[in-house]
Order: C-alpha cells, then structure tokens, then sequence
C-alpha cells in the first residue's frame, strides 16, 4: 500500500490550474519548461546584533515560529572597522523553505499576510531580477498572525526572496499572479 501525503491547497493550485495555463499562453512544448517555485529565502539582517546580543535571540525565535524552521545565524565575512563589525561576528538569520513547508508560507504570505500590511496597495512588478527570481520586504513581522503584538521586543524588517525556475521576468510574473500574488496596478 503506498501513503501519499496531502498537498497543500495552493500546490494543488499549482498543479491542476496553473500549469495548464502557463503551457497554454507561453506554448511550451515540454512539462519540465513550465516555471515553478523552487525555494523561498527569508531573512532578517540584524546590525544591532553587534551590540545587543540578546536582539539575535529573539529575531531567531520569531523567524522560526513564523517560518516553522529554525533559522540559520549568518556571520560577517569580513571586518569593517567604521562599524564595528569582526569577520565571524552574527549579523542576521535566515531560512531556505522547500517542499511542503514552501508551500505552507507561500499560501500564508498570500492569503494572511500581505493583506495585514498597513495601507497595502500591491507589491512592486519592478523587484524582479532578471532571471525570474522575486524579492519582497516587509516593514515589519507583525504582518504574520503568529507573532504576538505583546511578546515582541522591537519591530523588525524581513526579506523574502522567491526563486522560480522561470528564464524571463515575464514568466515569473505571470506563475506569481496566477498564484495569487497581489500586484500592484499600474
């Protein structure tokens, strides 16, 4: 008997409502040319870090209760004397989401989070980068419900970055929109 797992709602999207018209509009001949969300990099940079130590602490355990992964603790490569900063020294965390769990968040940032951002008028069409890769910050990490407005010590940035297998801008664009991502109207 094979088990197979449940997907995620918008996995299933994906499969049974995207593709189809993404190999439709861009008449790609193969399965394996339709884009696909490969990964989501989410990451808090951290200069207070240098002085505060206990700032890391808790930007790991909000990172973490919002991702569900724990985070990696990035570290300075180099020295800069102006700000104080040692090579090996912590300076952010980060998290790489695959699989299931990238699905989980992409769902989540979609259909609960951005919708919580203050005055929310759309994310940016220009944050592409050329190779079909998407980037987005957020202001603050309230915008997730599981944070607590009560337990958190200071408001802190988050940037994501979505990695698709598309080749242009374009195509990453439209997998994005067919995914629900709220663009902006220009």
């Amino acid at each position: 008997m094979v088990v197979t797992k449940p997907r995620e709602r918008l996995q299933e999207k994906y499969l049974n409502e995207v593709c189809p018209q993404l190999r439709e509009e861009f008449g790609y001949k193969n399965v394996m040319q339709i884009p696909r969300v490969e990964k989501i990099v989410v990451n808090i940079g951290m200069g207070e870090a240098i002085s505060n130590a206990k700032a890391m602490e808790s930007a790991t355990k909000d990172l973490s209760s919002i991702t569900g992964q724990k985070p990696v603790i990035t570290r300075a490569k180099r020295s800069i004397a102006a700000f104080k900063l040692r090579a090996g020294m912590p300076i952010g965390c980060m998290v790489t989401l695959r699989g299931e769990r990238m699905w989980a968040f992409l769902d989540k940032l979609v259909s609960v989070a951005l919708p919580r951002v203050r005055d929310f008028q759309g994310v940016s069409t220009k944050a592409f980068d050329g190779r079909g890769n998407y980037s987005l910050g957020l202001r603050e990490q309230l915008v997730f419900p599981e944070i607590e407005y009560d337990k958190i010590d200071k408001l802190r940035g988050l940037e994501l970055t979505i990695v698709t297998t598309a080749r242009t801008d374009e195509e990453s664009r439209r997998l994005l929109a067919l995914l629900g991502m709220p663009f902006r109207k220009s």
